[in-house]
């Protein structure tokens, strides 16, 4: 397996242009989030009187995955997801349609990440492999918190 800071040399590859980078620092966020509030959406399955949200276990699996990688992503990581959780809590509380919000940010991020990558002249990484999809959000936040030894995001 490799390692985070492997993960993110290949990562870094497609993604040197400034204006490429800027984009991802909002988007990749974004898109998590947008997909956090997709999956909020999924009503929990019942078992033996025992809800079960898919949000939540798709959430333990994302966060096992950054884990394996590495204490420090795993804690960002956490936060992050916490954070969204308690933004996905406060949307619902205030009766916004977070399916409708959750879309339109998932469209018009990931045409701003193509755009990114148009600029770039790179696909983006998870043409090659669909793991990028979970590295992008800790290479982003690598940024503010470095995650690896060393300071090359």
């Amino acid at each position: 397996m490799k390692s985070l800071e492997e993960w993110f040399e290949e990562y870094g590859e497609s993604h040197q242009n400034p204006i490429n980078q800027k984009i991802h620092k909002v988007a990749v966020p974004g898109i998590f989030f947008s997909v956090a509030g997709l999956l909020w959406e999924i009503p929990s399955s019942h078992f033996s009187d025992i809800a079960i949200a898919p949000y939540f276990i798709v959430l333990a699996m994302v966060l096992v995955f950054y884990l394996v990688l590495s204490f420090k992503a795993f804690v960002v990581m956490a936060a992050f997801s916490a954070f969204c959780t308690m933004v996905l809590v406060e949307l619902q509380s205030a009766n916004i349609d977070i399916l409708v919000l959750s879309i339109a940010m998932f469209v018009v991020l990931w045409i701003l990440q193509f755009v990114g990558h148009h600029i770039e002249g790179k696909k983006p990484s998870f043409f090659k492999d669909v793991q990028f999809l979970l590295i992008g959000p800790a290479w982003v936040f690598h940024f503010f918190f470095p995650l690896t030894p060393h300071d090359n995001a």
